[in-house]
């Protein structure tokens, strides 16, 4: 299943992201496609205001993962692979975390780990169409992925 949905903006990018968010409750495994600058970390930005969580939301691309609590429990860890060739320890890491009551999972550039990515999931797919617009292509696999791609399309922004 395929779902697509333009974005105009930069907020609503977050918006969508912040609609994801609220939809979170722990276990879900979100993977992020894109080129640089496509928005995916802005995407997440959104997710973890619509999870409550109160930190600014960075990019883990020199860091790999940072994790973020949010005010009623939940957690928000987001992996970004792209500096990493090898995934090494940090595949048995993710494998550890996916999956984890209360604890939601955004990944960028999963390249090096497709392995260990659930079958269930969603996969949203960033293609930059214009200086400040985008194509979001929701992909949902699994009873999970299928459900939260749903939800988000019947929320145009």
């Amino acid at each position: 299943m395929n779902k697509m949905i333009e974005v105009s903006s930069e907020k609503q990018m977050q918006i969508y992201g912040e609609r994801l968010g609220q939809l979170l409750a722990g276990g879900e495994v979100v993977e992020l496609v894109g080129d640089v600058g496509a928005g995916k970390t802005t995407f997440v930005r959104g997710v973890a205001r619509g999870m409550s969580v109160d930190e600014t939301v960075q990019s883990p691309s020199f860091t790999i993962s940072r994790i973020y609590e949010a005010s009623d429990g939940r957690r928000l860890v987001h992996y970004d692979f792209y500096r990493l060739s090898d995934p090494g320890i940090m595949e048995d890491e993710l494998a550890e975390t996916v999956g984890t009551d209360k604890t939601a999972v955004v990944i960028e550039w999963a390249n090096s780990v497709a392995d260990t990515l659930p079958e269930d999931r969603l996969t949203i797919s960033i293609t930059v169409t214009g200086e400040n617009t985008r194509q979001l292509s929701l992909s949902g696999s699994g009873e999970v992925g299928q459900r939260l791609a749903e939800a988000l399309d019947d929320h145009s922004a």
